[in-house]
């Protein structure tokens, strides 16, 4: 039986990496492997309690805190947790800087970059600085034996940004819940529009993310201008970056079109209630939201970074358009137009394409890496480049 460590900040249902850890560790065990976690919690447990004080600055000074902790005596903890499990495979996800496998959910220098930010824009932040040092002791150096990617661009990403990556690079998407994330009945349909107060006749696109210029929400509003006939739902954010985003629907003349509804966990009765979905965004190392709205039957309206160019094809189950209002507002009113068949065939073909990234498949392909690093450890071989893991 593999014995396998997982390393991650949180882990928990959801999304983002808390989520996949826990989809990779219920996997895992399912697939027979005997798995543990170290989290955040844990490497506390010996850590003084500090009382901050409120508000959104401490809240972030807070973050930033807690990930240099995490990254530094959280590394020597998890450590100690790990000499005592020698015949492990440990997985890392964030910060800490042990363990077999780590799991890149993606390069903050290169999101910046695509976000157009210069170099002082950039390094002017202490932590960014921390963050650049560290991640760089971890590719280019022996932490690791293997980092895996969660897409193509994601591993071109990494080399452009690092240079010669030491450990070998496996490419594994993540997965996606296809028994939570999936298209609705009628009836489920019906009742989320009614709890929203949509009629059944309007066509409504989806946005999900909290990042809002990252995400390109600004895109997607203003192409309302250009899409005449399409309702826009907004999930995710905070007061501050909802209240400029609904400045910015009204100075376009396109507020009433446009529905915020702030957080919400899960969004599979937003899923339900919508048409299709929209995503404009610089920046994914994978972009999980992609492969959910696939999942639940939306076509999906999507830049083609991250994993997004391996997932849609353009105009078979979504569209790949450039960060352009016009060019977004033309393809979400494009669908928008379809009649109900037309549009349900293109649900369909939403669907399919990612029945094949259900997180019995991706944890399998973790299994093997997993399994094919213990071989080496047991011959004495050190680890080698390759190009992908398990397919």
């Amino acid at each position: 039986m593999t014995r396998i460590v997982q390393i991650v900040p949180y882990m928990g249902p959801g999304t983002g990496v808390a989520g996949v850890a826990f989809h990779l560790d219920q996997q895992l065990r399912a697939l027979g492997a005997d798995v543990e976690r170290f989290t955040f919690i844990d490497a506390q447990r010996r850590r003084g309690t500090r009382r901050w004080p409120r508000g959104k600055m401490f809240a972030r000074i807070r973050g930033g805190w807690d990930m240099v902790w995490f990254s530094t005596i959280g590394t020597r903890r998890a450590g100690e947790f790990l000499a005592n499990r020698p015949d492990a495979i440990t997985i890392t996800h964030n910060n800490v800087l042990v363990g077999d496998i780590y799991v890149n959910h993606g390069l903050l220098l290169a999101s910046m970059r695509a976000r157009g930010r210069s170099f002082w824009g950039i390094y002017r932040n202490p932590v960014h600085v921390f963050i650049y040092l560290r991640d760089r002791i971890r590719y280019r150096g022996r932490t690791h034996r293997a980092v895996v990617c969660l897409s193509e661009s994601d591993a071109a990403d990494l080399r452009a940004t690092y240079g010669a990556v030491r450990p070998k690079i496996a490419v594994i998407p993540n997965g996606v819940d296809l028994d939570l994330f999936r298209p609705p009945t009628p009836d489920e349909r019906d009742a989320a529009r009614a709890e929203l107060k949509l009629g059944t006749e309007e066509r409504v696109a989806v946005f999900v993310g909290h990042e809002f210029s990252r995400k390109g929400l600004s895109f997607a509003i203003q192409g309302l201008s250009h899409a005449p006939s399409v309702l826009l739902l907004v999930i995710g954010g905070n007061d501050d970056i909802i209240a400029e985003a609904h400045a910015e629907a009204k100075e376009h003349g396109v507020g009433d079109r446009v529905l915020f509804l702030g957080p919400r966990r899960p969004p599979v009765p937003f899923l339900h209630a919508s048409d299709f979905f929209v995503l404009p965004s610089a920046y994914e190392a994978n972009a999980l939201v992609v492969l959910e709205a696939l999942a639940a039957g939306l076509p999906a309206i999507v830049t083609p970074v991250g994993f997004a160019p391996e997932a849609v094809v353009d105009g078979v189950n979504g569209f790949l358009v450039e960060r352009d209002a016009r060019a977004v507002g033309e393809r979400m009113e494009q669908l928008a137009n379809l009649d109900d068949a037309e549009l349900a065939a293109w649900s369909r073909r939403a669907r399919e394409s990612v029945e094949s990234y259900g997180w019995r498949g991706i944890a399998q392909r973790y299994l093997e890496l997993a399994e094919q690093l213990q071989a080496e450890r047991e011959r004495g071989v050190p680890g080698h480049p390759v190009a992908k893991a398990g397919g």
